[in-house]
């Protein structure tokens, strides 16, 4: 069973509800080889509460995130892996095509391709499922 990554931020939005302040939770997670984005929020003046899971992260979101932990990157750790293995892995998670995914090994290869910590585990553990020794972390 692989492990749960996930990274977690706190931010404030107004109550559907009263129009004060809510305390809201968002967490974006690795589970099941899928990332989901799950929110809590909790309106101190009125009562209202809500959870919402399993969403995509929303952009606002995402770089606050990266602000607040520091991106992750997909390292290869192994020199010899195969750069026809690596983009393939990258043209069928990314979307990209064939110059796209060139550009991105690339970045893969010189330690530039960036993003959330979540999201760089859920890339990184496509080539280690090809015999590729990859990991995701932060610089």
């Amino acid at each position: 069973m692989e492990q749960l990554v996930l990274e977690s931020i706190g931010y404030r939005a107004m109550c559907q509800d009263c129009g004060a302040e809510l305390e809201c939770s968002g967490v974006q997670a690795l589970v099941d080889g899928r990332l989901r984005w799950d929110v809590e929020a909790a309106c101190s003046s009125c009562g209202f509460a809500v959870a919402v899971c399993g969403g995509d992260i929303p952009r606002e979101r995402r770089d606050q995130m990266l602000a607040e932990h520091g991106p992750a990157g997909l390292h290869v750790a192994d020199p010899s892996a195969s750069n026809v293995a690596i983009m393939r892995v990258l043209r069928a998670e990314l979307g990209l095509d064939l110059v796209q995914a060139r550009a991105a090994l690339r970045q893969v290869l010189s330690g530039d391709h960036r993003g959330t910590l979540p999201e760089m585990e859920l890339l990184a553990r496509k080539p280690r499922a090809s015999g590729v020794a990859a990991v995701a972390a932060r610089p």
